[in-house]
């Protein structure tokens, strides 16, 4: 029998399987309107499929089906256009902190706050829960594996290097081998350093920080300027080591804490704009010349089909009095938040971010770091006489900045 069915070609199978059933069905037409009709039909055009398609197969064994070829691409679980992040609130959770500052060497003294005697640790258990979906839980191994062999680099003042602290030791907490992360150029984490690299061996990527507190360059008092200049901001020019960060797979910028009129007038620093001081130009006004410049670098300089860049927004400080000067560090995040949600430079920041012709995610963290009075570093710190409302404990409010970035950037395909 195997020697008769041989003799048959595929076409030949075809012919029998489909028309030979259909026959089928026409011979017993006598039967009308009979149930098994309908099953003996159906069964036919069945096996009539089936036969066409093996008969492809046979007739063409090296065509593979297409569908095999397509990748089914699903929408990232969280687009900004589907869910903002950064609208919520915080919500208490035994399962944080995500690491030990102890356990990482990177955390510096000035921010490790348990080091430095404080008592309380319910600042450490608060998680940022997004109204319209949640954050993917953290997971190290999967970031680590996607950040295999890039370059991440954070560019901004002192709360820039908070969040690159608090990137370093969540990372490291899915590391055997502790001694294969290390400071390139074995230098101490400590504020005073204007470039630091940390180096994870065995995936072969760097996180790296560059200290430019406002992005764009200082200079020296011009001549014949009024005896209060004594240095000046060049808002029309970036920091000259920006030449250093275009090479990067992920970019981060900040800027904020250090445009204030005490640490720019009062220090004698002011404004200049094509080798001109702008004795009467308003902080405001300059931080968003500054921004503009950053823009305008970053559309030419940026390589659009490897970088990815994000531009964190003003980080909330919990000053208080006359003079701003004092800071009350509370045991549990604000309820109501009265004001400091909001800030011109965030506004500016957000503004200039929607109109740049490259891609660049805006990091909008004020709202929620209005909430967190409870998580400064206050006096524990390397100085205990000198209270801090502006930096944040680690681990702490920057671990979730991070948990945000990785999630951004693991939805890129």
């Amino acid at each position: 029998m195997s020697e008769a069915l041989s003799s048959f070609t595929w076409p030949d199978i075809v012919r029998i399987l489909c028309f030979g059933n259909l026959m089928t069905v026409f011979y017993y037409k006598s039967w009308g309107s009979h149930p098994l009709n309908v099953f003996i039909v159906m069964g036919s055009l069945l096996i009539c499929v089936l036969a066409i398609g093996f008969g492809y197969s046979y007739l063409f064994p090296g065509v593979q089906p297409i569908i095999e070829n397509v990748e089914i691409l699903k929408p990232p679980d969280n687009l900004t256009t589907e869910c903002n992040y950064f609208e919520g609130k915080w919500v208490y959770d035994e399962n944080y902190p995500l690491y030990n500052a102890s356990e990482c060497p990177f955390v510096e003294r000035g921010f490790s706050c348990l080091a430095n005697g404080r008592k309380d640790k319910e600042y450490l258990k608060w998680r940022w829960k997004p109204n319209d979906c949640d954050i993917p839980n953290f997971n190290v191994s999967v970031v680590l594996e996607k950040l295999r062999g890039k370059r991440i680099v954070f560019v901004g003042d002192s709360l820039s290097r908070n969040q690159w602290e608090s990137m370093i030791c969540l990372l490291m907490t899915g590391v055997e081998d502790k001694n294969s992360v290390y400071e390139v150029n074995g230098h101490k984490i400590t504020r005073r350093i204007r470039y630091l690299s940390v180096r994870f061996k065995s995936f072969n990527f760097t996180i790296e920080f560059y200290r430019s507190v406002y992005l764009v360059q200082p200079g020296s008092k011009p001549k014949s300027a009024p005896k209060r200049v004594k240095f000046t901001l060049q808002l029309d020019k970036l920091d000259d080591i920006s030449s250093e960060w275009i090479n990067s797979d992920i970019l981060i910028f900040g800027t904020g804490h250090w445009w204030t009129p005490g640490k720019l007038f009062n220090t004698g620093r002011y404004f200049q704009v094509g080798g001109k001081l702008k004795l009467g130009m308003s902080v405001n006004a300059a931080y968003k010349m500054a921004l503009a410049t950053w823009a305008s670098w970053a559309e030419e300089m940026v390589k659009r089909n490897r970088t990815q860049v994000f531009f964190r927004t003003f980080e909330s400080a919990h000053w208080s009095g006359p003079t701003q000067r004092s800071c009350k560090v509370t045991k549990q995040p604000l309820s109501e938040i009265t004001g400091i949600e909001q800030s011109p430079f965030s506004e500016i920041a957000m503004k200039l971010v929607k109109n740049i012709t490259i891609p660049v995610t805006a990091m909008h963290v004020t709202p929620m770091t209005a909430f967190r009075s409870d998580a400064h570093v206050g006096t524990w710190s390397e100085s205990p006489s000198v209270c801090d409302c502006s930096h944040w404990c680690l681990p702490g409010v920057p671990d979730m900045w991070n948990e945000m970035l990785f999630s951004y950037i693991l939805s890129q395909r």
